[in-house]
């Protein structure tokens, strides 16, 4: 299998690169590989600031339905798990994580960027969750992940679907900063910064902030096989294929 990310040090940041196909879509061998690499670096002596960004035109475009209408429920059923741990390994990594979003953030896309602590975008980049409009359920993890990062606008944000540019990105809590200018630099700069922070003290603040989120996602884990039944369900897959479709002719 061809190598799905990339991690490569810039002086005391590490930055993670998602970099599979064109619009880097989420399917299970990109969300392990997040999750395994994450969880490595958390474990490490070591876990410094991290950037998460994509290469080429898209942060990542969500979830690959192609491969979710291909394969059915065997399939959905290995990638809600997948999403929800790649969620939580961003969510709980120790160490300052920064989204340098440099292109489309959509759906899972979204949430991975906002599982980081901060998040820089750039003034063209689409980002937002739009999956009650293709007809599929949040994990919970997923949710609550917005939930954290959102605050009074998650039930604007999740429940209309909708994606936000510019100004209005950091209005809704999806991102901190629009770069107009050079993306990596500012995010490197920004997680150098919060590098700087004894590391104790940030793990153990950003620790308990993100505790009643953690606490709801094991609270809720069960909900999860629903979400998978659903994601599974022949109707479900019916109107994945005619969105697929639809997006098919429009592309």
């Amino acid at each position: 299998m061809d190598d799905v990310i990339e991690i490569h040090a810039v002086e005391s940041v590490r930055v993670l690169t998602l970099s599979s196909g064109s619009v880097n879509a989420l399917d299970v061998d990109l969300l392990e590989e997040v999750a395994l690499a994450v969880n490595d670096l958390a474990r490490s002596d070591d876990a410094g600031a991290l950037v998460v960004t994509g290469a080429g035109r898209a942060f990542s475009a969500g979830v690959d339905l192609k491969r979710v209408v291909a394969e059915g429920a065997g399939y959905t059923d290995r990638l809600v798990p997948a999403l929800s741990e790649a969620f939580e390994a961003l969510f709980t990594y120790p160490g300052p994580t920064v989204a340098a979003v440099n292109g489309a953030a959509i759906a899972g896309g979204c949430v991975l960027a906002c599982a980081c602590d901060r998040r820089l975008i750039i003034p063209e980049a689409q980002i937002g969750v739009t999956e009650v409009h293709v007809g599929v359920p949040f994990p919970v993890a997923a949710l609550e992940v917005m939930r954290y990062a959102c605050g009074d606008h998650a039930d604007v944000v999740l429940l209309g679907g909708r994606t936000y540019r510019g100004a209005e990105t950091i209005a809704a809590g999806l991102a901190h900063r629009v770069v107009d200018g050079d993306l990596m630099a500012m995010a490197v700069g920004e997680a150098t910064e919060l590098g700087g922070i004894p590391a104790d003290a940030y793990r153990h603040t950003k620790g308990r902030l993100h505790a009643p989120t953690m606490a709801r996602i094991r609270e809720s884990a069960g909900v999860d096989d629903e979400v998978r039944r659903m994601w599974g369900s022949a109707a479900t897959q019916q109107r994945l294929a005619e969105y697929v479709e639809r997006m098919r002719h429009r592309g």
